[in-house]
């Protein structure tokens, strides 16, 4: 009898054991589903990184290029306004040529021999 309660006791705890077992695989089954899921969730926020970085550098260079073509702009700026002076001085100066040829262009008034000049506009309604 004692044999007997012997063996069913051993098939008791050989049954326990391998429920154990089952459950042990059961976890690290899950555990390794758990970590590829993990992984899978690391090399996307790595990909997603590396391209946000990407963007950066992208903008980085974009910036810089704006910036140069800012100054670009602004030395244009400069230079028109310095053509814009020189052509007033030109206008200026064209303007007082112009001036200066109205009086060449006049006939110039003469002294006849009754000393009165001639070339000029007289007033003759007296």
């Amino acid at each position: 009898m004692a044999t007997a309660i012997s063996a069913s006791g051993s098939a008791i705890g050989f049954g326990t054991d391998q429920l154990r077992v089952q459950q042990a695989k059961r976890n690290a089954d899950q555990a390794e589903a758990a970590a590829r899921a993990l992984r899978r969730a690391a090399t996307s926020a790595q990909q997603a990184a590396d391209s946000a970085q990407e963007d950066a550098r992208s903008l980085q260079v974009r910036s810089n290029q704006a910036q140069v073509d800012a100054g670009q702009a602004r030395q244009q700026v400069t230079s028109l306004q310095s053509v814009r002076t020189v052509q007033q001085g030109f206008e200026t100066v064209r303007s007082q040529i112009a001036e200066g040829l109205k009086s060449l262009d006049a006939p110039a008034p003469s002294v006849n021999a009754e000393g009165q000049t001639t070339g000029t506009l007289v007033n003759v309604t007296a």
